[in-house]
């Protein structure tokens, strides 16, 4: 009792100081221990800041105490508490790897303060995790695969990952009304200069919580998951969490991942297969408007999918960047990227501008 009495009270004074009780001075720090230099030194980086919290370790797995103490006593739904169970043995890469991944800019962004889906609009924050998603419901259509999806809510996850409630609630009321007060133009405008809402730690917590998911859901669209290399589950891990339930929509790439094949049945063959029928599963994501579109990100992402990829992931990756071309631009017409970045525009939009002015 004297021991559980103690971690309640440790528990409690690592929660004041995570989710900021008093709001400090921002100062400019380095990144985050792990944060890669690109992602830190990136024009479209927000600016990180320094207070108590900052010494808190990032816990090596999800949740905190809070959330433990919660899903004992039964108070979060049965999905959370499935990814409560998750352990670094279900996967065969590093976690933290993929945290690096998606901090980077090319992928996800790294922003301290809730901002707008460039696409959608939607509340996001850290590294694209979302603010304002309701519990879902997401049928498994495949008979074969005995994974259930995972779609709790964003305020379910937000406390999975042990933080205030209460700070969700702010954080999306100031979203809201800036949404309302500015246009889109004002808002992206604005990203850089907003003063952080979280701290590191917090994103930190939210972004391996938002892996988690899609790692559970990863094998709920692959029912050979288990059997794939460190690179391909990282890789499906990725598409999941950048497209959620939309990646339903890549039908053929699902069907070639899930096909019926001895050699994807075995746990060891996998390195094994004929090498085109690997190029054949990258060719259905490399012929996908998401691909063009994301074209950056798509080359890095596809490529882990070849088999042998970690013994030339450069040459992997240039594999497919000879194939993959850019979407399509109409007029003045422009591709957002996934992440935020301060680019003005190329050297030859700059050119074009100033012959206009002439």
């Amino acid at each position: 009792m004297k021991i559980g009495v103690l971690l309640l009270i440790v528990s409690i004074g690592v929660t004041l100081s995570a989710n900021g009780q008093s709001a400090p001075t921002p100062i400019l720090v380095n990144p985050p221990a792990g944060v890669p230099a690109a992602a830190s030194s990136a024009p479209g980086a927000a600016p990180a800041v320094q207070d108590a919290s900052a010494a808190i370790p990032v816990p090596s797995t999800i949740p905190g105490a809070a959330a433990r103490a919660a899903s004992e006593v039964g108070e979060l739904p049965d999905a959370v508490q499935t990814l409560l169970g998750f352990r670094p043995a279900d996967v065969k890469f590093d976690v933290g790897d993929l945290m690096d991944i998606l901090r980077d800019r090319r992928h996800e962004g790294w922003v301290l303060a809730a901002y707008p889906d460039p696409k959608t609009g939607q509340p996001l924050i850290g590294a694209g995790f979302s603010l304002d998603l309701p519990e879902r419901v997401h049928p498994q259509r495949d008979p074969l695969n005995p994974n259930a999806f995972l779609e709790p809510s964003s305020a379910e996850l937000w406390q999975a990952a042990g933080l205030n409630p209460e700070k969700l609630t702010n954080i999306l009321g100031k979203f809201y009304a800036r949404q309302t007060a500015w246009s889109k133009k004002t808002f992206r405008r604005h990203i850089f200069t907003l003063d952080p809402q979280i701290t590191n730690v917090d994103a930190d917590a939210l972004l391996r919580m938002g892996i988690i998911q899609a790692i559970d859901n990863a094998k709920a669209y692959c029912r050979y998951f288990d059997r794939l290399t460190a690179s391909q589950q990282m890789a499906m891990a990725q598409l999941v969490y950048q497209m959620g339930v939309n990646l339903e929509e890549f039908s053929s790439f699902l069907t070639l991942m899930n096909q019926d094949s001895a050699y994807l049945q075995d746990v060891d063959a996998v390195n094994r297969v004929d090498g085109s029928y690997w190029r054949d599963v990258q060719l259905s994501l490399v012929q996908s408007q998401w691909a063009r579109v994301y074209r950056e990100r798509a080359t890095a992402v596809i490529a882990m999918l070849d088999p042998q990829y970690t013994d030339d992931p450069s040459g992997a990756e240039h594999s497919i960047a000879r194939i993959l071309h850019p979407a399509r631009r109409h007029g003045r017409a422009r591709v957002r990227e996934a992440s935020y970045t301060r680019h003005r525009g190329t050297a030859a939009h700059r050119r074009s501008r100033r012959t206009r002015k002439e």
